[in-house]
């Protein structure tokens, strides 16, 4: 058994200082010690795909991530592991405990995780080892993760077993929620404009120093096709990743980021919300351009005629929703979001349709991640 102060502090040595994930009873020692320590920073996520997600960001903006979660969420990373991680070629410290390992009594709903778990990292192909549970063990297995990160360029886990580090007990208070933000109705009723029509407009009026995070599908590729920029992340896999990611990027950069997303994304994600209205960075805008339909596979219907994107941004903590149906009423919004204190959402509702020839960018998603991270260095 070790002490969390000692893993952390070899931790620190080793640059690691952003942490995210989803609390388990095992790994309450750890949280408990991040959330205390002024020099750390430790983000609470609703779901354990997004922490992945938030650490991506985190990592594009120059940190080095680690992300805390139970065995019983590695399904819900499994799609950012292997749609966002791997192909950005993004290295992150994933730290998984391993509830219902064999021999030892738990609840029945960790059986057969606890079986599996180390088959499916490895069917992950992903490079593991035991959590340290000397002190001696830490340095070690620290040094092994690291380099096997920057080798690899992806992520490492650690399967922390029970009883792997002693109790810590939570010496902060909880945080205050946000205060209440605005929702505003800047619906006209008249004809609804395209996707790249906002897309067009978006591009003439963003700064030079804001960062994109495009989320994938038709959007990405859209933005793509009408202006190749630095500072444009095409975010390929991940569905409804996107917001996390820019979440982690906002938390870890002065400049303004800009996440484009679409209906059925944040359908998917919708606890990327929450998170962003508690962060409440001043500096995130957060667009969903919102069509009705998974305009990527042919257009069926999603269920976002139901949703009103801004009133849910607003009742989760974001300092204005604005709800918008016109291309001048995006463009006056859009500036006015740059001019104020975030976190903003814009909800675009669109015609459904784009451009006649869509392009796919030709460079390769590892190379777009380190000319966007260069791009939030400079």
């Amino acid at each position: 058994m070790i002490e969390a102060g000692a893993f952390l502090g070899a931790l620190q040595r080793r640059g690691f200082d952003f942490f995210t994930g989803v609390p388990c009873s095992f790994l309450t020692p750890l949280i408990n010690r991040v959330i205390s320590d002024p020099r750390l920073r430790y983000v609470g996520a609703a779901s354990e795909g997004e922490a992945v997600a938030i650490a991506a960001g985190a990592w594009l903006a120059g940190r080095m991530p680690v992300v805390l979660c139970q065995n019983s969420g590695l399904g819900n990373t499994v799609n950012p592991l292997t749609s966002l991680n791997d192909p950005f070629r993004i290295p992150t410290l994933l730290i998984t405990t391993w509830r219902g390992q064999p021999g030892l009594a738990d609840e029945p709903q960790h059986e057969l995780m606890g079986e599996i778990t180390h088959e499916l990292i490895e069917t992950l192909r992903l490079p593991w080892a035991n959590f340290p549970d000397t002190d001696a063990a830490i340095g070690p297995t620290l040094d092994q993760a690291v380099a096997m990160m920057g080798a690899s360029q992806r992520p490492f886990v650690l399967v922390m077993a029970k009883g792997a580090v002693a109790d810590s007990p939570l010496d902060k208070a909880p945080a205050k929620p946000p205060s209440p933000g605005r929702w505003t109705d800047g619906c006209q009723g008249g004809a609804r404009p395209r996707r790249v029509d906002i897309l067009n407009a978006l591009l003439a009026h963003v700064p030079d120093a804001a960062a994109i995070v495009a989320t994938t599908g038709l959007c990405g590729r859209e933005l793509y096709t009408l202006a190749d920029r630095p500072q444009q992340l095409y975010q390929v896999g991940s569905m409804g990743g996107a917001s996390a990611m820019g979440l982690g990027v906002a938390l870890n950069a002065t400049r303004p980021v800009i996440v484009l997303d679409g209906d059925g994304a944040a359908l998917m994600k919708m606890g990327n919300m929450a998170t962003i209205g508690w962060q409440h960075p001043a500096n995130l805008i957060h667009i969903v351009l919102d069509n009705g339909v998974h305009d990527s596979t042919g257009g069926q219907a999603t269920v976002s005629a139901g949703v009103d994107f801004a009133r849910v941004a607003v009742a989760c903590g974001y300092a204005q929703g604005i709800g918008l149906d016109s291309l001048e009423g995006f463009v006056q919004a859009f500036l006015a979001a740059l001019a104020q204190p975030g976190p903003c959402l814009l909800h675009v509702r669109l015609a459904p349709g784009g451009l006649d020839k869509v392009g796919r960018p030709k460079i390769k998603p590892q190379d777009v991640a380190r000319r966007f991270q260069a791009f939030l260095a400079g």
